[in-house]
């Protein structure tokens, strides 16, 4: 066994730990929403009765407002659901389940990131979350505040981080990404094929160069950022930059990986923070601004944090090492 193979080996297993500790909190995160909407205090005077009269779908940062009647739990017991199947499918597949690639890891068995899509969510999710707090610390060195639009009622504001996931991934990623790629890079014209395509555009296109999918994935993931300070209900323009460098990591991940881990990406980085957020302001009284800076919340940034510095140095050391192979067989 080389040093690099040694090195990587050794950083593999807390590599391990800290995404099977992120995927147990991810499975918890479950109830805890579904709590928040169904039996918490957090709408005040409202509750998952509460009828709204209009559906938001954000398609190519245009906010189409679809006239729909639907009371707050039904709504979100369909996504909810939605989420649920997304996640087993990326615990199991494409190739192994989640639990057999961590321990092919730990015992140092010869295996690919790629062969489970939850493994590459998790490890996405932890860089995205330390580039965001590098971004943050930044740009408030510089006086640049990120903020929030403002929602008047936590019910309402969860159950649209609730569904965000699903409506922006395939208004931005499937759409702006997955069809042009399609143009680009298709070698049939059947609808069954469009569709496996949109699905898993790397798996089921033949890319010859990547070049020209970074280039749209980057374009796409500026105009991600961009919108959101834009849209109807803005951020604050220090989100610009954060939500560019999430939806460059967004789009990446859907090229790769394809729409069900973009999607359950994007879930982790709204659903999965806020049910926890929820949680701690239902049960300390306190609101969801203040629940950001419990303790709980500040053991979950560290263990996010150092998964997504290990995240980075594994990027980093399995791509050396996938230059060594290569240099040795050409040998």
């Amino acid at each position: 066994m080389s040093l690099l193979q040694n090195i990587l080996h050794g950083f593999g297993i807390p590599f391990s730990a800290l995404m099977s500790v992120i995927f147990g909190l991810m499975i918890v995160s479950f109830p805890l929403g579904a709590y928040a909407i169904f039996n918490s205090d957090i709408g005040d005077d409202i509750d998952y009765t509460f009828p709204l009269e209009k559906f938001d779908i954000f398609i190519a940062g245009v906010n189409v407002q679809v006239p729909i009647e639907y009371q707050i739990g039904d709504l979100f017991i369909i996504f909810w659901s939605i989420f649920v199947i997304l996640f087993v499918i990326s615990f199991l597949g494409p190739k192994k389940n989640f639990i057999k690639v961590i321990g092919n890891i730990l015992s140092n068995e010869k295996t690919s990131f790629s062969d489970n899509y939850m493994l590459n969510i998790i490890k996405w999710f932890s860089i995205l979350v330390l580039v965001s707090a590098v971004i943050t610390i930044i740009q408030e060195s510089f006086g640049i505040v990120t903020e929030p639009p403002d929602t008047a009622n936590d019910l309402i504001l969860f159950l649209q981080i609730s569904i965000a996931p699903i409506t922006e991934e395939i208004g931005f990623r499937l759409v702006l990404i997955g069809i042009p790629l399609f143009l680009i890079y298709s070698h049939k014209s059947s609808v069954k094929f469009f569709i496996k395509s949109l699905w898993a555009p790397h798996a089921t296109l033949h890319v010859y160069n990547n070049k020209k999918a970074i280039g749209i994935i980057v374009i796409v993931g500026i105009f991600f950022g961009v919108a959101h300070v834009i849209s109807g209900e803005p951020w604050t323009t220090g989100k610009i930059l954060q939500a560019s460098v999430g939806g460059i990591i967004l789009g990446w991940v859907y090229f790769r990986y394809g729409l069900a881990a973009a999607i359950i990406l994007h879930w982790a980085t709204n659903y999965f923070i806020y049910s926890y957020l929820f949680l701690i302001s239902e049960i300390n009284g306190i609101s969801v601004q203040n629940a950001s800076a419990h303790s709980m919340i500040g053991t979950f940034e560290v263990i996010l944090i150092v998964s997504g510095i290990i995240s980075v140095v594994m990027l980093f050391l399995n791509y050396k090492n996938s230059i060594s192979s290569t240099i040795l067989q050409e040998k």
